[in-house]
């Protein structure tokens, strides 16, 4: 090991010391090209351009100024590697733009604008990206969903509780169930980009600028929505990361739950969904294997995202409410990735969603065993023969009881000794169109036709509702994409006037 004069020679007598800038710096300076190049021009440009309409820069220099911010910005960024010369991405970008125009004229683009307040704005924009990203694929997933409720609107299968086999519904109702989840997901992603999607730029440091800026107009260029008006809340205000980390974290805990069932479902001892074979993988040694992977994937992607989204909140976890290193940077590439693979994962389950095939028999089948239609001889023997309900629940368990101990399916029981046991409680018999309706599980769920019950006709009600819930969420994306690009288009009109008016 180095004594203490040796490691100072390697490290260097000046700041940034060896050990800072490979932990630090270099790491910093790839999350920052990787991440954030894009947005750092696009706010220069319309930062310039804002100064130039408010005539803090004059025309000729906010020509020359963008076509060097223009020039630069063609970097293929994948190409930069960190250069101990400049601290980070910015500093090297400045130097670059000042070798094109000078060092003054460069500098000029940071008029009435801080690290702080451009920091913040990055972040927000890259972070807009994502979650609409995410909204969209959810989208994508939500059609699938639809299509499959309404293929299976009378496919019976076996509802569980507590692990255990419980009542018959249909695949159609268990999906709509999904599809709801997915669609509060939907709008918890837009409630986020909802606080995200608001302007930091004209803050500076924290307390604005002397120059007469018009902070709504850059916030119009950038396609946000609207300021982040008290400037100390636009640098020190960390809930917009929070907002996003826990609209994703709690989108990716709701799905690994049903995922964990696709993953059962699909089972060869469940055998009730075949995954597309695009999405399963032969085992390297046992050639009869068809292996889920695009499920197990996606349950792992799903803890994954979570796991960076949960980094992100502790990161701010009892900060200081201001400028602070904690919330940028360091904390920055955990949302990314969170929502990243968070995307993977709803990618995949729409594949293996919208081409999954489904063994009907094999379910409905299933759906005869386990004595999971008994409520409904509870129910009969209430509703049609006017014993208490506490009694026909007793009448039904003592029959349910004698099936298990006798290994039969209830509906194997002879009406005789069903009668038997009824009248050891009460005088009443079944007929025994009476007995088969009730121990039969289509017979179950047409009869569940209350409000969001399993009954096929009110599924299919359910998917005519979710539908038009879809229609809309569609429509507000495409309408959000809209006006984004159009901010973008307007941004650039601009500034290829300004170019061309300098030369």
């Amino acid at each position: 090991m180095p004594d203490k004069d040796s490691f100072i020679k390697s490290e260097g007598t000046c700041f940034p010391g060896k050990t800072y800038v490979e932990n630090l710096l270099r790491p910093v300076f790839n999350d920052q090209r990787d991440f954030l190049f894009k947005q750092m021009f696009n706010i220069h440009r319309a930062h310039v351009v804002m100064l130039t309409e408010q005539s803090i820069l004059n025309k000729k220099e906010a020509g020359q100024i963008l076509e060097a911010v223009e020039k630069v910005a063609q970097i293929d960024y994948r190409t930069l590697q960190y250069d101990p010369q400049f601290e980070d991405l910015f500093f090297m970008m400045e130097h670059k733009i000042s070798t094109e125009i000078g060092p003054e004229l460069a500098g000029n683009i940071h008029i009435a604008r801080s690290r702080n307040d451009m920091g913040v704005a990055m972040y927000r924009l890259v972070l807009r990206d994502h979650i609409l990203t995410l909204i969209q694929s959810s989208l994508q997933l939500a059609d699938a969903l639809l299509k499959q409720i309404q293929e299976h609107a009378e496919t019976i299968i076996t509802a569980y509780t507590h692990t255990q086999p419980a009542q018959p519904i249909t695949l159609g109702h268990y999906l709509t169930a999904i599809f709801d989840v997915l669609m509060r997901d939907v709008k918890r992603l837009w409630n986020a980009y909802d606080i995200v999607n608001r302007s930091p730029l004209g803050a500076a440091a924290l307390s604005t600028t002397g120059f007469p800026i018009n902070r709504k107009r850059v916030c119009e260029l950038l396609g946000f929505h609207e300021l982040v008006e008290n400037s100390y809340d636009s640098i020190a205000g960390a809930d917009y990361l929070l907002e996003s980390a826990t609209s994703v974290l709690t989108m990716m805990i709701n799905f690994g739950r049903w995922i964990q069932d696709f993953l059962q479902l699909a089972t060869r001892e469940f055998d009730l969904i075949r995954v597309a074979d695009p999405y399963v993988q032969i085992s390297s040694i046992m050639p009869q294997k068809r292996n889920p992977v695009s499920i197990e994937h996606s349950r792992s992607l799903a803890s994954s995202s979570a796991g960076e989204a949960l980094s992100a909140i502790q990161m701010i976890h009892n900060t200081p409410f201001g400028d602070i290193v904690d919330t940028e940077d360091d904390l920055q590439p955990h949302l990314y990735r969170s929502f990243e693979k968070a995307n993977r994962v709803v990618n995949l389950m729409h594949a293996v969603i919208r081409t999954m095939e489904v063994d009907k028999e094999t379910a409905l089948t299933r759906a005869n065993t386990g004595c999971i239609t008994i409520t409904e001889l509870a129910d009969v023997l209430t509703r049609e023969k006017q014993v208490p309900f506490r009694l026909a629940h007793q009448i039904a368990s003592t029959i349910a009881k004698e099936c298990t101990l006798n290994s039969i399916e209830v509906n194997q029981l002879p009406l005789k000794r069903v009668n038997e046991r009824i009248r050891k409680h009460v005088n009443v018999t079944l007929t025994q169109q009476e007995w088969d309706v009730a121990v039969c599980p289509i017979e179950f769920v047409k009869r569940r036709n209350v409000q969001g019950g399993p009954n096929p006709d009110e599924v299919r009600r359910m998917a005519k509702e979710r539908g038009k819930e879809w229609i809309n969420s569609k429509e507000q994306l495409e309408k959000e994409t809209e006006r984004l690009n159009g901010a973008e288009n307007q941004l650039n009109e601009i500034i290829h006037r300004l170019i061309t008016h300098n030369k």
